[in-house]
């Protein structure tokens, strides 16, 4: 999944107000192909999320001057005028050792009426305590690794579909136009054999997840025989090597909790009445006329955010549960070689397990665990290190072994 944009939906749910409507943009997806589809797709990002985008796409003018195509296809993309993001900075004055003091979880302080993204997950696989501080006291800014990577994950999007702005005017809007958007991708994935940048909504083991597949497609015949799409999800690296163990170990978590929210909603249905009740959402809400005109373009007939859920469960009955194996690529982010295509099997016990070690976190049902010893090297990358415990520099001036690269927290 692309790593400039944030899974959770955080700062995309906030409680409509009785204010004027502010105009925003949203992302339609509109495969480029010259099939008539009887159903094209709309996604929808955050106000939070597009800022990251459009400063991603920024930079892909210079770093990759390709990235802009006139001829590929269309996705309308939500934002909107500058507006303050509610930020878990409010926590920022806090002693970190009080931070975990307070009754309420995790879940509910900061992920209150909110889907838990995917890159949650990962990132408190990856060090409970490195989550733990960055949500009480905030993440880094990104580096320039991270914005190159961004850049080339848009680049990619744009080889299969481009961005046009749509105006959304409450939660529903945007809700609408993120399903919409799903439905498209997978439109898209079954007339054309592949789609990037799914967005997925789903109910796994009693907690919405959400998450944005990098990359799906059709399995070709010497791959498997398994009609299920391949899941594939793409890492930029600084250096052209294979990152360490423990960063690919995250990565296959990822590609694994991906195919888990996908089956969950193929076997399991989506639940459209949970759905509007967590998320406090009015089913019955006509949408705004911009967002109805964009959606009728796209060849759907619908008024309502309730008749929008019921396309996008209906899409995901038609489907098969996603392919076994999964594929983890790794490319060179100086001239975008592939350093390897790792392909492995799901392992559903294992990604289960992990997950619900996750969600205990996340339920502050046991204390943040500091990373193993021996992977105590992420303690130079991590920016808590000078004030946590669990960094192995107070005891000893040489950690275990480091990675051959620094990683994101959440890659």
């Amino acid at each position: 999944m692309a790593e400039s944009v944030s899974e959770s939906t955080s700062d995309s749910l906030t409680t409509t107000s009785t204010k004027p409507a502010q105009s925003t943009t949203g992302t339609i997806l509109t495969p480029e192909s010259h099939h008539v589809l009887p159903e094209i797709p709309i996604e929808i990002v955050s106000e939070e999320e597009m800022a990251i985008l459009d400063a991603a796409l920024a930079a892909t003018r210079s770093i990759f001057p390709s990235v802009i195509r006139s001829s590929s296809p269309s996705r309308i993309l939500a934002g909107g005028s500058p507006k303050t993001i509610r930020s878990i900075t409010l926590f920022s004055k806090r002693k970190l050792s009080g931070c975990s003091d307070i009754e309420d979880t995790y879940l509910h302080r900061f992920r209150k009426n909110q889907a838990l993204g995917v890159t949650d997950l990962t990132g408190t696989e990856w060090c409970e305590k490195q989550m733990e501080n960055v949500l009480c006291f905030g993440r880094r800014k990104v580096s320039k690794a991270m914005k190159l990577g961004q850049a080339r994950h848009l680049e990619l999007e744009e080889e299969v579909v481009k961005k046009v702005r749509v105006r959304v005017e409450s939660n529903e809007d945007k809700w609408a136009l993120k399903l919409l958007n799903s439905i498209a991708g997978v439109n898209q994935f079954l007339f054309e054999g592949r789609t990037r940048e799914l967005f997925l909504l789903g109910f796994v083991g009693g907690q919405w997840i959400v998450g944005i597949i990098d990359e799906l497609r059709k399995a070709y015949a010497e791959e498997s025989s398994d009609s299920g799409p391949i899941l594939i999800d793409t890492k930029t690296r600084l250096r052209g090597t294979l990152p360490a163990e423990p960063q690919r170990r995250n990565g296959r978590l990822q590609l694994m909790l991906y195919k888990l929210l996908w089956d969950t909603i193929v076997k399991e249905g989506f639940p459209a009445g949970p759905f509007f009740d967590y998320f406090s959402l009015n089913r019955h809400y006509v949408l705004s006329q911009d967002v109805r005109d964009n959606i009728a373009n796209a060849g759907i007939q619908a008024q309502t955010l309730e008749e929008i859920v019921r396309y996008y469960e209906n899409t995901f009955k038609m489907l098969p549960v996603a392919n076994d194996q999964l594929l983890l690529k790794y490319e060179f982010q100086k001239d975008q070689s592939i350093i390897a295509e790792i392909r492995f099997h799901h392992d559903h016990e294992w990604a289960m397990s992990k997950y619900r070690e996750v969600i205990e976190f996340w339920k502050n049902e046991r204390e943040a665990e500091y990373t193993p010893e021996e992977e105590r090297w992420k303690c130079r990358y991590c920016q808590f290190a000078k004030s946590c415990p669990g960094n192995p520099s107070f005891e000893s001036p040489n950690p275990s072994s480091p990675p051959r690269e620094a990683p994101p927290l959440a890659s």
